[in-house]
């Protein structure tokens, strides 16, 4: 029996909250959706695809968070400051047509061909900056705390989130920054329905992150980056380089940020296509997906970002008649809605780790 069945079902082999929770709202949420589909197939299908887009967003961002915590056991709230910084930096290099805090022009823009071949150069730069932004944190301000109280160690990162943002922000707040998206507001129809590439992105790019990311735990280095999680003394006494591992988590959760910022400037995030002060909001739009799914687990990180998703822009959509007493900005409360209900039936997340304490 795997991991996640022992997850799944109790110790007496009834099912399990969990099992519960998520029968109980996709049989809602099926029914729902069935009736909607025979009623307009094209508004259905349009929502349907934003929804999936934007869960693929959170789960990308949160993906990021359960990377770090796994490692640090630290909710990482710096994650919107460098969700901005990395897709701040991809805009000096796309936009300005020069590398960064530099005169030197950028040599991607003049690679022929199309020109998104280009932009994807310049944003796998831009991800080897988030990657070493990442490292030079975890250097400077996380690794000389290990053995130190948690609290500590959040608490720094919610200090490095306000400093990230103030650099962001004084670049951002005036003018904002273009990112020169290939595809920009484009799409695709399916009858009427009408279908940005950016969402087909959003859903490609966390296809590929999570398969990246399952292949990663099954490596040497994931499973010492879990052997950490479990028990970063035990971890330490079996010759386990805690530092290194804290190191490669920090690249990568940067990474992820960096990459959600970048879709946190599309649709069916926003329209602007350009790096403001509100993109790095979207690490905190993540939040409910992250806790719902679980701190620790890519798969709830995965799960939770989808359910986000759904629930945000069906709500958005099918509820969009009663703002008179709902308020105009109620889909972005129906998310921490879903969080609060998931919480009560499964404290420790759908997939996270139940702990123990004795008092």
């Amino acid at each position: 029996m795997t991991s996640l069945t022992l997850r799944l079902l109790n110790a007496r082999g009834s099912v399990s909250p969990v099992v519960a929770f998520m029968v109980g709202l996709g049989s809602v949420l099926g029914v729902f959706m069935l009736l909607q589909l025979f009623n307009d197939p094209e508004i259905f299908i349009q929502t349907l695809a934003k929804s999936l887009g934007l869960g693929s967003v959170y789960a990308i961002i949160a993906l990021g968070f359960v990377l770090i915590f796994k490692a640090t056991q630290t909710v990482n709230f710096a994650q919107g400051g460098l969700a901005v910084a990395g897709a701040l930096f991809l805009s000096f290099l796309v936009a300005d047509d020069h590398i960064p805090f530099t005169t030197i022009s950028n040599p991607f823009n003049d690679i022929p061909g199309p020109s998104w071949i280009g932009w994807g150069a310049s944003v796998i730069v831009a991800m080897c900056f988030a990657a070493l932004l990442g490292l030079v944190i975890e250097r400077l301000t996380i690794r000389p705390m290990i053995g130190q109280p948690l609290f500590s160690v959040a608490v720094i990162t919610l200090g490095l989130e306000i400093v990230i943002r103030v650099f962001n922000n004084d670049a951002v707040k005036i003018e904002f920054r273009s990112l020169e998206v290939p595809w920009g507001v484009d799409g695709f129809r399916i009858g009427d329905a009408f279908i940005n590439w950016s969402t087909m992105a959003a859903m490609i790019t966390a296809a590929i992150a999570f398969v990246a990311v399952y292949f990663f735990y099954r490596s040497r280095t994931g499973i010492a980056m879990r052997a950490v999680a479990f028990d970063q003394e035990a971890a330490m006494a079996q010759g386990i380089d805690v530092g290194r591992v804290f190191a490669i988590a920090w690249a990568a959760g940067a990474v992820l940020a960096m990459i959600g910022g970048v879709f946190a400037t599309q649709p069916p995030v926003r329209q602007t296509l350009s790096v403001e002060p509100e993109t790095a909001t979207i690490a905190f739009r993540a939040l409910p997906a992250v806790i719902l799914g679980g701190l620790d687990s890519a798969t709830g990180a995965l799960l939770g970002g989808l359910i986000i998703g759904l629930a945000e822009i069906f709500a958005g959509q099918y509820a969009a008649g009663e703002v008179g007493w709902l308020g105009a900005g109620y889909p972005l409360i129906v998310p921490y809605i879903v969080m609060i209900i998931g919480l009560i039936i499964r404290p420790y997340g759908l997939f996270g780790t139940p702990e123990i304490r004795r008092v």
